[in-house]
């Protein structure tokens, strides 16, 4: 059973780190303003549900193994070993993530069929790559946690 929820979060990683991905390459590779206002409405909405299942999945399949393989036990009862600190940066990582995520998808709803101020703008972008590049850092860590156990 646990196999499969391993599998469901890796599956859920890769998702949720690839739509990531995708929409980053669109930002760069998108030059035409107009053409990527056009794609991102479009695109947007589906890949705002689209990615709120992955992230529940992940939530859900990462809380069901850190207590199978009793990370909590280890992180209350050997703090400063490396599984307990990978752990805790890990989680602290998810936890801006899924911050972050909140703040991105309710702007993105928000101002969905209008145009967004400067601060929504700057808030949302802002938002986008830091969720971008804590995918990156979390994937590292999820590296280094499965080598320790």
């Amino acid at each position: 059973m646990i196999k499969l929820v391993l599998y469901i979060h890796i599956l859920s990683a890769t998702a949720w780190v690839g739509g990531s991905l995708l929409l980053f390459a669109l930002g760069i590779l998108l030059r035409d303003k107009e053409a990527q206002k056009s794609v991102y409405a479009h695109l947007g909405p589906i890949y705002g549900y689209f990615e709120t299942f992955w992230l529940i999945l992940l939530w859900i399949t990462g809380l069901t193994m850190f207590f199978h393989f009793g990370i909590d036990e280890a992180m209350a009862h050997a703090s400063d070993s490396l599984l307990a600190s990978l752990m805790h940066a890990k989680l602290m990582m998810v936890g801006v993530i899924t911050f972050l995520t909140i703040i991105h998808m309710y702007i993105a709803f928000k101002t969905h069929t209008q145009e967004r101020s400067r601060l929504e703008h700057f808030i949302s972008r802002g938002s986008s790559m830091l969720i971008f590049l804590l995918n990156l850092v979390i994937v590292w860590y999820a590296i280094g946690i499965r080598d320790t156990l």
